[in-house]
């Protein structure tokens, strides 16, 4: 079931179409845009969930012959949604969904480009105010840049762009206008969009303001989320203390009555990091990366492990921001070789001191380590984007 917030109290009654019958051939995508994942889910679900909470009904979603199996993944659970099959162009697809709803005949529909995510509810309630005094209201926003005519690769002539908008959808229109205005279509072969349908028919179409956020998914880079500035990661590990072992903590070999066991040497405070690291780059774990039954890795230093957990950040577009290591033992005592690990680390990632912290406490007798069984450490580490 979906869990989403009730329709805006304004709105009047009113069904909702998405065009989602193109191939998308420009966004490089496997499959048709409308249904490859973005942020999570399928592009087309992200519109169709927005319509439906601000009480679309129905929403009819015109889709590419033989994408049956592919829409009702996409949008499983809505009551309100239906198909159909679209045609080759942009007006067959709207025509075709048009027709569907001659039963119900409502009085207002949105027809909404599956490529556009995000809907703003306040462009809705714009929109379908706009219709009480025209059969057609459309979102704009204003055009910034100078524009040029490109003749041949040369700049011919300017156009004013204080009288130009930039269109975006949903378009609002009364249906039974916008429905004989499909069916008297007497012009190109295939319309830009409805409101130019509207315009060839005699229909005045008003202009609401549009929102930035409405933008248009078009090429492969466009389903690429933006890196955010800054990603945390946390870890956490435990090793078994054993007669015999060296003991090895931030990359320094500290003398003392027993090691930590492991695979490797079992340094267990940059086996921590190292996770905070890999997680904050969501890049699985230090397991992942170095399966303890690899024999590759038998006696290997951590350092190694620290040093490939940076070029995973570095190839996530990130760099080491800090790292806070604590170190839970009763013994050894870690004061007396804090600074000598603070400097090892920032060695083994390449980051200035300032940015290494390494602290240490006990479990005052507590639990295995306080029992001297073993030591754990956890880890906290912040990137940010590089550049």
């Amino acid at each position: 079931m979906n869990a989403l917030p009730p329709a805006p109290d304004p709105f009047p009654a009113f069904a909702a179409i998405v065009v989602a019958a193109g191939k998308g051939l420009r966004a490089g995508q496997p499959l048709p845009k409308q249904f490859a994942q973005w942020r999570g889910k399928a592009l087309v679900r992200h519109c169709v969930e927005a319509l439906v909470a601000a009480g679309a009904a129905p929403v009819v979603v015109a889709i590419p012959e033989g994408s049956e199996s592919l829409a009702e993944d996409a949008l499983c659970g809505f009551e309100q949604v239906r198909f159909v099959i679209g045609g080759a162009t942009r007006q067959e697809s709207v025509r075709a969904a048009l027709e569907s709803l001659s039963d119900e005949a409502p009085a207002y529909v949105l027809i909404h480009d599956a490529a556009r995510p995000v809907v703003v509810p306040s462009v809705l309630e714009r929109l379908l105010s706009a219709l009480d005094q025209a059969p057609g209201a459309i979102p704009v926003l204003p055009v910034v840049d100078s524009l040029a005519v490109d003749r041949d690769g040369f700049m011919d002539g300017t156009a004013n762009r204080e009288v130009l908008r930039r269109v975006q959808t949903p378009q609002a229109f009364a249906y039974a206008d916008i429905l004989a205005a499909h069916r008297n279509w007497q012009g190109a072969p295939h319309a830009g969009d409805d409101a130019q349908v509207a315009r060839m028919a005699g229909l005045p179409v008003t202009l609401v303001a549009g929102d930035e956020a409405m933008y248009k998914l078009t090429f492969s880079e466009d389903f690429v989320a933006p890196l955010p500035a800054v990603r945390m990661g946390t870890g956490y590990d435990v090793h078994r203390l054993a007669d015999g072992e060296d003991l090895w903590l931030c990359g320094v070999k500290i003398e003392h009555s027993q090691g930590l066991v492991g695979h490797s040497d079992a340094d267990v405070a940059i086996h921590a990091l190292v996770d905070a690291m890999l997680g904050a780059v969501a890049a699985g774990d230090i397991g992942q990366h170095f399966p303890p039954s690899n024999p590759q890795w038998r006696g290997a230093s951590s350092g190694v492990f620290l040093q490939h957990a940076c070029e995973v950040v570095a190839h996530a577009g990130y760099v080491v921001g800090n790292v806070d290591v604590t170190i839970i033992c009763e013994a050894p005592k870690i004061g007396p070789h804090r600074d000598l690990m603070r400097a090892r680390l920032a060695e083994l990632m390449g980051v200035d001191i300032g940015c290494v912290s390494v602290k240490a406490t006990t479990t005052e007798g507590l639990g295995f380590t306080g029992r001297r069984e073993g030591i754990a450490a956890q880890a906290i580490a912040t990137l940010v984007k590089a550049g």
